[in-house]
Formats: C-alpha cells, sequence, structure tokens
C-alpha cells in the first residue's frame, strides 16, 4: 500500500474511516467498475489504488458514504464528507465529459485559487518590507513600485521540476528552462518526442521518458490551474480528438505555437484550454496504462496458477492416469459419434 503520491511524491496522508484502506484524505471510488483512487490534497491528482486492494476498501466507501448525513450529488457524482474529516466522492454512470470536467475542474480550480493567494501574499509581504525599510530611510521609493519585480526574481530562481533520466543525473529546471519545452511527434511516427532545455543545452526524449518528463512538466506550466469554461474547453478539444492519446498526437502534429524565430512546438506558446487538455490527456494515459498492466499481471498471475494446479493435480493421480482418461475420453466421444449421427 502506497503512502506518497505518484505525481507530486507528497505525502498522501491517512484516515481511521476505512480500515482496509487507511490511506489518504479524500477517496474516490466507482463500485460499477472496482475502481479506487486516492486524490492527493496538495497536486490534486488522481493516485488509481493497487487492485488487490481495493476490493473491500471500495464496499466500505460505499456503506460509509451511503451513512453519512452531509453529502451533496447530482445524477453522476456524490461527495460527502465523514466526521472524522475523511471525503468521499462516489462515482455512479457520468457521461465521460461530464465526470472529466468535474474531476479536472475540482483539481484545476483549487490550484487556481492557491496561485492567486500566493502571488498576493507575496507581493504583501515584500512590499511590507519595502515600506518598512523606506520609513527606516534604507530604501527608496522607487523600490516600492518595483516590488512586483522582486516576486518576479524570487520566482524565476527557484528549481521547479526536477527531472531523472533513464541514464542517471538530475536536470533541475526553473521556470526560464520550461518555457523551452517543445511537443514535436516522435521520429518512428507513433507517440510524441519532448525536447528539455537546460540553459543553452536542448535534448529530445521520447517514449515512456517523454511522457514522463511531461507529466511533471505540465502541473507546473499549468500552474495557474483554470476556470470552469477554461476546463470545459480544454474537456472539449479532448473528445473532438476522440481519444486521449491521440489528442496527444494531433497536438504534437500541429506546425504551430512558434517561438520569434518560427520554430514550432512550443507548449507555452499554446493556448490555456490546449495546455490544460495535454495534461488531462497525459494523466488519464498513465492511468490507462496501469489498468493495462493490473489486466497483464492478472493474466500472468492466472496462467501460473493453472500451471501449478495441473501440477498439484497430476501429484495426487497414480501414474498413467492422464493416458487412462484420454484413451477412455476418446473412446466416448466416438461411441456419442455413432449413436448420434450427424
Amino acid at each position: 500500500m502506497y503512502q506518497a503520491c505518484m505525481f507530486c511524491h507528497k505525502p498522501l496522508g491517512t484516515n481511521e474511516v476505512i480500515e482496509t484502506f487507511p490511506v489518504g484524505r479524500r477517496l474516490a471510488f466507482d463500485a460499477a467498475r472496482g475502481r479506487l483512487w486516492v486524490v492527493c490534497r496538495k497536486c490534486e491528482r488522481w493516485n488509481l489504488s493497487p487492485l488487490e486492494e481495493r476490493w473491500e476498501a471500495v464496499e466500505d466507501c460505499e456503506r460509509i458514504f451511503r451513512d453519512t448525513r452531509i453529502r451533496v450529488s447530482s445524477e453522476n457524482i456524490g461527495l460527502a464528507r465523514h466526521s472524522e474529516g475523511l471525503a468521499l466522492v462516489r462515482i455512479g454512470e457520468p457521461l465521460r465529459p461530464e465526470f472529466a470536467a468535474w474531476r479536472y475542474g475540482d483539481q484545476f480550480g483549487r490550484r487556481r485559487r492557491r496561485k492567486i493567494l500566493f502571488g498576493a501574499g507575496a507581493a504583501v509581504v515584500i512590499g511590507g518590507v519595502v515600506v518598512g525599510g523606506a520609513a527606516a530611510g534604507v530604501f527608496s521609493g522607487v523600490f516600492l513600485s518595483q516590488s512586483g519585480n522582486f516576486v518576479n526574481l524570487w520566482v524565476n530562481a527557484r528549481t521547479l521540476v526536477k527531472l531523472r533520466p533513464d541514464g542517471g543525473g538530475v536536470i533541475k529546471l526553473k521556470n526560464q528552462d520550461l518555457l523551452g519545452t517543445r511537443l514535436r511527434p516522435a521520429d518512428d511516427g507513433t507517440g510524441f518526442k519532448l525536447q528539455i532545455r537546460k540553459g543553452k543545452r536542448k535534448v529530445w526524449y521520447d517514449g515512456a521518458e517523454a511522457r514522463r518528463f511531461a507529466g511533471a512538466i505540465l502541473p507546473r506550466v499549468n500552474s495557474m490551474g483554470g476556470n470552469t469554461e477554461t476546463v470545459k474547453q480544454a474537456v472539449d478539444r479532448i473528445e473532438t480528438a476522440g481519444h486521449p492519446e491521440r489528442f496527444l498526437i494531433q497536438t504534437a502534429e500541429i506546425d504551430s505555437y512558434h517561438d520569434k524565430r518560427q520554430v514550432p512546438g512550443y507548449i507555452n506558446k499554446m493556448p490555456k484550454p490546449t495546455k490544460l487538455a495535454l495534461e488531462m490527456a497525459l494523466h488519464e494515459e498513465q492511468e490507462r496504462r496501469a489498468l493495462e498492466g493490473e489486466l497483464w499481471q492478472l493474466e500472468q498471475a492466472w496462467k501460473e496458477a493453472e500451471e501449478i494446479a495441473e501440477i498439484s493435480d497430476n501429484l495426487l493421480l497414480p501414474e498413467g492416469t492422464e493416458d487412462f482418461v484420454r484413451r477412455h475420453g476418446a473412446k466416448q466421444d466416438g461411441e456419442k459419434s455413432r449413436r448420434n449421427p450427424a
């Protein structure tokens, strides 16, 4: 059972309400499909729980949701708050656009509000320092009008994303580095590739590595989140493409989003709904791949269990039993054919 978010690596917290799954302070579940997510309260991303840990927990979530009096619901989505602080999100049978808009609208809306509050708070703090210094005769009034520049300098000096390439090492990206991220079609004609810029150095990544890096970069590029209308536009773009993977490829193929030298593919030049849609599509593709991985593991586990069962059964039978069953089975089939000719 994991304890940290798969995306921002912050602790997911604990709860004492769901005894079979004491992880997280906000759980989302779909009883019909047997899905259970832990919603990270830091980055608002949905962490799909491991298959073997979710069945009893989903039943517990459904029971507690129904027993909780403080709840609101639409036709397809329900939200309940337990008295001990656990929030439960119940997914019914939503149409996909409605579910996506609700799911990401909550995430991007919170991100947007936090960013606005953070920016206002930083400006107030720095402005207070400047005013205090000016009153003491240390700063001049010119610096007061430049308080916003101090905020920008501080933001641009911070490391916003750390990437760990498969070959080893760490790439630390600041705000200016993120502005140089480009998305283009992969050289082999499938998927996309991602250009990472660190200072003057530019490197292309593709495949799983490109997806992993894009998944880390886009939440920072979209740090302002989006309002309800912007999120709706982002969902509509994915729906128009017909599939999250198809949207990613189509966006990479667009020969637009230029810099001043007319070089295409810069993510920061994309419209806001497109940038949000990229993050949403990547997240849904990660989840789809996780589910496919679970199915593959189940199939492998079944094959291994079947082999073990066959070996175990044969160990309990006398030698020659298998040949006896095969001969008599063929004999009985022949007799049935004679009695019931076609």
